[in-house]
């Protein structure tokens, strides 16, 4: 059998449970991401999904995993992969080692045990086994008579510590060579706090997302000022504004966005906030008409301060336009609206105000696609409430609540949530260009800005039909150039 070989054990047939097996020879192979399943997604058998987490292929020659990213649908695996008998490595970039262990408690507490004696003994193993690498830094994985493998991560600009993975293989009694390439999620233009990605300058082999194959996002340039349009156009129905987001990345951003709104609109004094209830601090910050810098924006997720606190942390990994903000003087992620719940207490106590009252608001809570958090207890109490709406600013996997809502929610359908039919009578937005994923004309720049492209690619990470419109683009490309390319969707 000829190698490098690659299996893939997840996001084949859609867009979460990340998990790729490089095969450098027989004897040793590397993980790339060992991500949790999300909605109608499966694992290639079609056996590991939401309902069945064990790891189900073997372990035995598997030295190390990489992750690309800290996002939950590409690490949230590796408790089960540690259960069953990983003894390897984990490497990451410098602020994803900072940001996993975060994550991955997350994850221990909500699958395995929330005994705290359990979750501190997982969390010394996972740093235990971390291995943070600098950017763009070659990191000697194996080197033997029988083969040498490096492995160097590049910025992805998807999430902060998000990268591309470049393995450089080396078969010294043969002299051949491979350069593969793992792409993780890459990121696109105009993110905000994160820099652009750069395609490699050299790759034979490539595997590579898509899930946005088939569709270019609205312009990135301007999306603040949409964002700001839709958002005062939600607040005339004289409710609340809920946006659905994942603890990292998005949420991140949105607050990035919403400091700079609320910078540029002009200010009027504000009583101190003292020891109010929560109630109250709202109170004080509304009025009858949209007035940013007295608009509550309500962060509900303990997950998502944690993790806004340790991006605050990382500001040298940050794009020069935010260091420059910072430098300035501003708070990007802790202006002085913001309001963070933590408790579970002050959660219900917030949904129950704000669905009794209807007083505007901004809130931003998790999940990202409507499938648990505490964004589910807003939207089973404001869905069916027409002074209300929801804005969706990131992806909605297939079979998830929030592809329902996105999907049915302006016809005036319904949608079923712990399983309780609500009829959505609440406005449903999306804003397109807020996806913090590469379009398809990202991805194909990313293919074509390479000095020297490959010439196999393999698709994945996609529904069907992003896959097949990326896979169509780049076998016209090729064609064009007459340059060969074995290009294949994994199945």
């Amino acid at each position: 059998m000829p190698f490098p070989q690659i299996t893939h054990h997840g996001a084949v047939n859609g867009v979460t449970g990340s998990c790729h097996e490089l095969h450098a020879d027989a004897a040793n192979s590397y993980l790339i991401d060992c991500g949790l399943f999300q909605g109608a997604d499966t694992a290639n058998g079609g056996r590991a999904g939401q309902g069945s987490l064990d790891i189900e292929f073997p372990l035995n020659t598997v030295r190390a995993l990489i992750a690309t990213h800290v996002h939950i649908d590409h690490v949230g695996r590796i408790p089960y992969l540690l259960a069953a008998g990983f003894k390897g490595p984990i490497l990451c970039s410098e602020p994803s080692a900072k940001l996993l262990p975060i994550v991955l408690e997350d994850a221990f507490k909500l699958g395995v045990s929330r005994d705290q004696k359990k979750v501190e003994r997982y969390i010394k193993l996972i740093e235990q086994r971390i291995i943070a690498l600098p950017y763009n830094t070659w990191f000697t994985l194996q080197g033997s008579s029988e083969i040498i493998c490096r492995v160097r991560l590049q910025r992805a600009g998807h999430i902060l510590g998000s990268a591309y993975v470049e393995f450089d293989l080396q078969y010294p009694k043969t002299g051949e060579k491979k350069r593969v390439v793992f792409s993780g999620d890459l990121g696109a233009p105009h993110a905000p706090l994160l820099p652009a990605p750069k395609p490699p300058h050299r790759v034979d082999i490539l595997v590579i997302e898509s899930t946005y194959g088939d569709h270019n996002h609205e312009d990135r340039r301007t999306r603040r000022q949409r964002l700001e349009k839709v958002i005062e156009q939600a607040l005339l129905d004289k409710g609340t504004v809920l946006i659905p987001a994942f603890s990292i990345g998005r949420t991140q951003e949105l607050l990035y966005e919403l400091e700079e709104i609320i910078h540029t609109k002009p200010s009027r004094a504000a009583a101190p906030v003292g020891a109010r209830s929560l109630a109250k601090k709202i109170l004080r910050r509304v009025t009858d008409e949209t007035n940013w810098p007295e608009l509550p924006i309500i962060l509900d997720s303990p997950l998502a301060s944690r993790f806004t606190a340790a991006y605050r942390e990382l500001q040298p990994f940050w794009n020069q336009e935010a260091i420059k903000r910072v430098q300035s003087g501003r708070r990007p992620l802790g202006f002085e609206q913001l309001i963070t719940v933590d408790s579970h207490g002050d959660h219900l106590r917030m949904v129950q105000y704000l669905a009794r009252t209807a007083r505007p608001a901004i809130v931003i809570a998790g999940n990202g696609m409507c499938s648990s958090g505490r964004i589910v207890n807003y939207l089973k109490a404001m869905l069916g409430d027409s002074r209300h709406n929801v804005l969706f600013v990131g992806y909605q996997a297939a079979g998830t609540p929030g592809r329902a809502i996105q999907s049915y929610g302006p016809a005036g359908g319904y949608v079923d949530i712990d399983g309780e039919r609500i009829d959505i009578k609440a406005g449903i937005d999306s804003i397109g260009g807020y996806s913090a994923h590469a379009d398809h004309e990202g991805l194909v720049k990313f293919v074509t800005g390479m000095r020297q492209r490959p010439s196999h690619i393999r698709i994945v990470h996609g529904e069907s039909k992003a896959k097949q419109a990326l896979a169509a683009r780049l076998a016209a490309i090729y064609q064009d150039k007459q340059q060969p390319l074995q290009l294949e969707i994994p199945q």
